[in-house]
């Protein structure tokens, strides 16, 4: 069966005022204290407000919640313990009126330096699902098949509506936020391993990018496992709904798996098409519809029925059917986190979805 690992990053916040706190490095090192932390499983971000963990390598969906669960849980003990509380939520809902402090790393203090405005706004948290791949090779021509559906992932995953206090529009923002590094977006399509070595050396050798990490991609070649990751999901409230969507990715990536072996053509699609159509389920999530490949607006609720029908032998072949398409009718019932939010944000105010992000962020 082929190995998944998920990375989550997480927003620290006061519990009253619903305000990003800088207390990432206490939390992490209480987090650390504990026996439900593993080395090199909890790491820091870009600002002080933020935390990332990573599960291991994990074969089933069982085995990904199980340690979502118990990580969720071990960080939000540490940040209770520090006066704060964790937030599984795309964007931060409010801000100072300063910008956040950066982790003392050398990366990032560049970072900062290259592009300050950009760093005070990356209040943002992901969801980044690593799946297992043969080679480099056979995971770049998976990585050409699979960003079509990027966009209807990205629908999916919603749950960053709001911004400074005030709905922005759009189901996920952070999408928006992440689009304004030099090299993000939706991934081009590439020859072959060569040809993508030899254009990720040319940003690197104009200096544009300081290295691989810098590639915002929403879908890449991992530099550090032998995986294919799909980083165009925000992190998501409930941690069930995480589990969701890595099934929903590793059968993606296997059936493009697949349908390399096979021999089969890979669907052609316009690059300033796969944009638009990101942008375009960004801005309205499952409220409105998504663009199919051929350019073609459907319902949402169509597209998604596409993409199960598209991955359901890769599902059924790991079992995961059921569990997978339950949430995802679930979902389609409750509605995304960005539905959520906006719904609490209506009944009560902000007070209402401090309330509702912090109550969910540590649930099954």
């Amino acid at each position: 069966m082929t190995t998944i690992g998920v990375e989550e990053e997480y927003l620290l916040v006061d519990p009253v005022t619903g305000l990003p706190v800088p207390m990432a490095d206490k939390v992490r090192a209480a987090a650390g204290l504990g026996h439900l932390v593993a080395d090199q499983e909890v790491h820091c971000e870009l600002l002080q407000a933020q935390v990332e963990v990573a599960t291991p390598v994990c074969a089933s969906l069982e085995e990904v919640g199980g340690h979502l669960y118990r990580l969720r849980h071990a960080i939000g003990s540490a940040a209770e313990a520090h006066g704060c509380r964790i937030a599984a939520c795309g964007t931060s809902p409010l801000r100072h009126g300063h910008p956040v402090a950066v982790t003392d790393q050398a990366r990032y203090r560049a970072m900062l330096a290259q592009a300050p405005q950009l760093v005070a706004e990356q209040l943002v948290n992901g969801m980044h699902v690593h799946v297992g791949v043969p080679s480099r090779e056979t995971g770049l021509r998976i990585m050409n098949r699979i960003r079509v559906w990027l966009p209807t992932l990205t629908a999916l995953s919603a749950n960053s509506p709001l911004w400074d206090g005030h709905d922005t529009g759009f189901a996920s923002w952070r999408t928006v936020i992440f689009s304004r590094w030099p090299v993000s977006g939706m991934p081009p399509h590439f020859n072959d391993i060569a040809d993508h070595d030899r254009r990720v050396q040319r940003l690197l050798d104009s200096g544009l990018i300081s290295d691989t990490g810098q590639l915002y991609w929403q879908a890449r070649l991992s530099e550090r496992y032998p995986t294919i990751e799909v980083r165009c999901l925000d992190v998501q409230l409930r941690a069930d709904d995480a589990v969701m969507l890595t099934g929903l990715v590793r059968a993606l990536v296997e059936t493009a798996l697949a349908e390399t072996t096979a021999g089969a053509p890979t669907l052609d699609c316009d690059q300033e098409l796969l944009q638009a159509s990101m942008w375009h389920a960004a801005r309205h999530g499952l409220s409105s519809t998504l663009v199919d490949p051929s350019g073609r607006q459907r319902r949402a609720g169509e597209m998604l029925y596409e993409l199960l029908r598209h991955i359901a032998p890769a599902l059924d072949a790991s079992g995961d059917s059921r569990q997978v398409t339950g949430l995802v009718h679930r979902l389609l019932q409750d509605g995304t986190g960005a539905d959520r939010q906006r719904a609490a944000l209506l009944d009560g105010g902000l007070p209402a979805v401090t309330a509702l992000v912090l109550a969910q962020s540590t649930m099954p």
